[in-house]
C-alpha cells in the first residue's frame, strides 16, 4: 500500500496524488467502485493510464488510499472534539453523534458510496483496525480526564473505551447504521449515547 506520508516532502508528487484521489473518490461515488477503472480516472484528469500507474500500482491501491483518507478525516474530527474545553461527557456525546452524522451523510447517502464502504470493510479491514485503535486511544484519554475530574467512576480508561465503543458501534459502523436507520424498534441515537455515558458514571 502507498504510504502517503512518504511523499509529503515532494509537493508536486503530493499534488498529483491528491488529484488522483479526488478524481477516484468522485468517480467511485458517481459510478460505483466496481464500474470505475483506472482508465476512467486517467480520462477524468486528462492523464494517460500509465501516468496514474506512476503513483499507484493498481486500482486496489487507489482504494486503499481513498479509504485511508476518509478514515483520517474522521480521526481529525475526533481529535478536534477531544481537544474541546468542555466536560468529558459532552465530548463523548459530541464525538459519537458527529461520527453517526458523518456516516449517514458521507457513507450512506448514495448506493455507490455504500458499495465502496462495504468493499473497504471486506478488503481493507487492517486499515480500519488501525483507525479504531487510534480512536479508542482518544476516547480513553477523554474518559481518563473524566475520571480525574470526578465525572466518571474510577476504572481502567482503556477497558472503558473499548466497552464504550462496543456499546455505540450501531452508530459508527456503516453497515449497522444502514440496517438500523428508520427502524422503530431501534434505540434513538441520542438515547443510546446517553445510556453509554451513564454506564461510565455508575
Amino acid at each position: 500500500m502507498l504510504d502517503l506520508s512518504d511523499v509529503s516532502a515532494d509537493p508536486a508528487r503530493q499534488e498529483n496524488i491528491t488529484k488522483i484521489l479526488d478524481s477516484a473518490e468522485r468517480l467511485f461515488r458517481h459510478y460505483g467502485y466496481a464500474k470505475t477503472t483506472v482508465a476512467d480516472i486517467a480520462r477524468d484528469l486528462g492523464m494517460s493510464t500509465a501516468n496514474i500507474y506512476r503513483f499507484f500500482a493498481s486500482k486496489t491501491e487507489i482504494r486503499h488510499a481513498v479509504c485511508g483518507r476518509m478514515l483520517e478525516a474522521s480521526y481529525q474530527m475526533a481529535l478536534e472534539i477531544r481537544r474541546r474545553p468542555i466536560s468529558a461527557s459532552d465530548r463523548l456525546h459530541a464525538y459519537v453523534y458527529a461520527q453517526y452524522t458523518r456516516t449517514c451523510e458521507t457513507m450512506l447517502d448514495e448506493q455507490t458510496v455504500h458499495e465502496m464502504v462495504i468493499i473497504a470493510i471486506e478488503h481493507d479491514w487492517h486499515v480500519i483496525e488501525k483507525f479504531i485503535d487510534r480512536v479508542q486511544d482518544l476516547i480513553a484519554e477523554i474518559i481518563a480526564e473524566g475520571i480525574a475530574a470526578g465525572e466518571f467512576l474510577e476504572q481502567d480508561p482503556y477497558v472503558a473505551s473499548k466497552c464504550f465503543g462496543a456499546a455505540t458501534v450501531n452508530l459508527c459502523h456503516p453497515q449497522m447504521v444502514a440496517q438500523c436507520l428508520a427502524k422503530p424498534n431501534r434505540a434513538e441515537p441520542e438515547d443510546l449515547i446517553e445510556f453509554a455515558i451513564r454506564a461510565l458514571k455508575k
